[in-house]
């Protein structure tokens, strides 16, 4: 339903977690040296940003630039780093992995650096909402498909998954457009549970897995609606305050777009997916198969150096942006919502 949800959005509004250094190999002290020169001496008194270390990775992104497509492929390879996705991509790719090793070499030689793994656990969400081809302004998105990807930043890895389908209330019977869209029939929807009895499952599940106790972890979403939109509605519709542990979540289209240098026309799933040269994994507008290709592009991105944390909130039910100077926190522990009175 992604591209589907920027349209209906353009209609009706505006608006260590990087994957761990690679151990150093013979390979890759090669092409670092052929890039810069190897780290000096660290001197505590001098300021952050004051270390000789960061003149050698401005000259090394500047003999990056100056690479054809040809020779990043070379030189990614030989890192044995991912050789796929369009030249900004594998640029910064490389870039990201040589600054890696020159700040663990040079914290290597103080007190030993921060680590980026902030969160443990990612889960990625993606609804899937009754629809109309051509809705009004005003049509009421019921949530008809409730999945769950999680994955462990520190393996990269996809440990588990959840899905249910939830049964409408309001507009009961599924338009012929949204059953083509999403592959979710009638039958499916009048055998499922309505969204309060889904949701209470999501928290058991979610509390399985000791996550915001024993682990910290962030709820992803690739935009803003499946959290400002559709989960606002529903919550109004089934009398359920907004639960807690969904207020904050991390918009990885903002990310994305930021990190790759990309405009907002290219980050759609598709189009993020095809940069990063990889293929779509599944039926299209599948609530579930939508969230593991998410969850892909995020493991990506993770590898390349990006640094995901929250940056999107609910306020007062309200949409709002979490600057990056905030103080970075994952999500609360889940617990079931109270009813509206």
């Amino acid at each position: 339903m992604e591209e589907y949800k920027e349209n209906i959005q353009d209609k009706g509004d505006n608006v260590k977690l990087s994957s761990k250094p690679e151990e150093d190999d013979k390979s890759c002290n090669k092409v670092c040296s052929n890039i810069g020169e190897p780290v000096p001496q660290v001197s505590s008194t001098r300021g952050e940003f004051s270390d000789p270390v960061y003149k050698e990775i401005a000259l090394a992104n500047g003999h990056i630039n100056r690479m054809n497509k040809d020779e990043l492929r070379s030189k990614l390879a030989e890192c044995k780093l991912d050789t796929r996705g369009v030249k900004d991509v594998m640029k910064k790719r490389l870039k990201n992995y040589y600054k890696k090793q020159k700040l663990s070499l040079m914290q290597s030689v103080t007190e030993g650096g921060p680590t980026d793994a902030y969160y443990d656990f990612i889960c990625v969400v993606d609804f899937e909402a009754t629809c109309e081809q051509d809705n009004p302004l005003d049509f009421t998105h019921e949530i008809i498909e409730f999945p769950m990807v999680l994955f462990n930043t520190h393996t990269l890895d996809i440990e588990d998954s959840f899905q249910e389908y939830v049964r409408p209330e309001v507009n009961t019977q599924l338009s012929e457009f949204c059953i083509k869209l999403t592959g979710i029939t009638q039958k499916m929807v009048d055998e499922a549970d309505t969204f309060p009895d889904v949701l209470k499952r999501v928290v058991l599940w979610l509390q399985e897995k000791e996550l915001g106790t024993k682990y910290k972890y962030a709820i992803l979403t690739d935009g803003s609606w499946d959290m400002s939109k559709f989960m606002n509605t529903q919550c109004r519709l089934s009398r359920l305050r907004y639960p807690q542990f969904a207020k904050k979540w991390i918009n990885i289209k903002k990310f994305y777009g930021n990190f790759y240098k990309v405009p907002r026309t290219q980050t759609k799933l598709s189009s993020m997916l095809e940069k990063l040269g990889l293929q779509y994994e599944g039926r299209p507008h599948s609530g579930l198969d939508d969230s593991r290709n998410i969850a892909r592009i995020a493991l990506r991105m993770l590898q390349d150096g990006c640094q995901l944390r929250i940056n999107e909130r609910m306020h007062e039910g309200q949409l709002r942006t979490v600057p990056s100077s905030a103080p970075v926190e994952g999500a609360p522990p889940p617990h079931n919502p109270r009813s509206r009175v």
